[in-house]
């Protein structure tokens, strides 16, 4: 007699119960970026919107960022540490193949022995990894699941490159999933496009190193080809976004909030153009002062809309993440 597997025991639906942020101490000014490159403050904001960023110190980590931002999710959840039953980290500024950072932030936090894993998915790991922790609730194989984007994307900006040198930040997120009588984490809209890799990319493998100068190493660093980049971004992520809105059932003057990542605050116009938002959805403009922090930037910009009252608990919000790869995904959530 064939045995038969047993069915999951999960929740019927997951959802976010709390979100945390960390932003690095130190500002930087479109002023210091200028230093570098042959530019203006009014060419900077123009093209991307930005004005300030946060960089990393030495002593803020991808781990130290990781366990501040979690921390507060976790209390935000009002949960223990211990019931984290996975820890998932999106990034792509952790400079060690293995072993993965989660299970190191999964230890400092207090968590027990959960599974801990890293996801490289650029700019759309969050939402990467938001979709695996909903799958997670609803089978039964963790009942609270810690998501946190982070990246020190500082330490692999070359500053001499007057079309990237002002986009990144540094700052993580983190966000707890649970279980959820109602949905409130609906069905995503995810893929890639292999052909485009090459528009966003690093510049060297990390065991090739340029010299900048004699007796000097320049560590490889992040490039982009704007235009298409931009052109990506604004055309065929607005259909993805009304794509999942439609998967979610919800049509764009329904929505409270939209989270799209923070790349920049034309793609962000544009795609509010192309969905045709209404007035009265509060739009996540997080980059203005905490730049591209890929990862990290949408449960960062989830956090400041909740803090400044923007977006209120229980709001129905459009969240995108688009980037590296390329790849992208979208859903509709309900706000912690």
């Amino acid at each position: 007699m064939t045995a038969k597997i047993q069915p999951s025991k999960g929740a019927p639906y997951a959802r976010i119960l709390g979100v945390g942020g960390y932003r690095p101490t130190r500002v930087v000014p479109n002023e210091e970026i200028l230093q570098h490159i042959d530019s203006s403050d009014e060419w900077i904001r123009s093209r991307s919107g930005i004005a300030t960023r946060h960089w990393a110190g030495p002593e803020e980590t991808v781990a130290e960022m990781s366990v501040a931002a979690a921390g507060k999710a976790i209390a935000d959840a009002g949960i223990a540490p211990e019931e984290i039953g996975a820890v998932l980290v999106s990034t792509v500024s952790h400079f060690k193949q293995t072993p993965a950072i989660a299970t190191e932030i999964a230890h400092r936090l207090g968590t027990g022995n959960p599974p801990a894993f890293d996801i490289s998915a650029g700019c759309a790991g969050f939402t990467y990894g938001l979709t695996l922790a909903k799958g997670m609730v609803v089978d039964g194989t963790a009942k609270y699941v810690l998501v946190i984007g982070v990246e020190r994307l500082s330490d692999l900006t070359d500053l001499e490159d007057r079309a990237t040198a002002f986009l990144f930040g540094d700052g993580a997120g983190a966000v707890v999933v649970g279980p959820s009588k109602e949905p409130a984490i609906g069905p995503t809209v995810w893929g890639s496009e292999g052909d485009k890799a090459e528009t966003i990319k690093q510049t060297l493998p990390w065991d090739v190193y340029r010299a900048a100068e004699p007796g000097s190493v320049r560590f490889p660093a992040i490039t982009q080809e704007g235009q298409a980049v931009f052109r990506w971004a604004v055309y065929e992520m607005a259909k993805v976004a009304q794509e999942a809105l439609d998967a979610a059932g919800i049509s764009a003057d329904q929505l409270d909030a939209f989270i799209p990542h923070q790349a920049n605050m034309r793609i962000i116009d544009s795609m509010i153009k192309a969905l045709k938002l209404p007035e009265h959805v509060a739009v996540a403009r997080d980059i203005e002062t905490t730049g591209n922090t890929s990862a990290a930037s949408i449960p960062l910009a989830m956090e400041r809309l909740l803090a400044t009252g923007k977006a209120r608990s229980g709001d129905t919000a459009l969240v995108i993440g688009f980037g590296a790869g390329l790849v992208y995904a979208a859903a509709v959530v309900t706000l912690p």
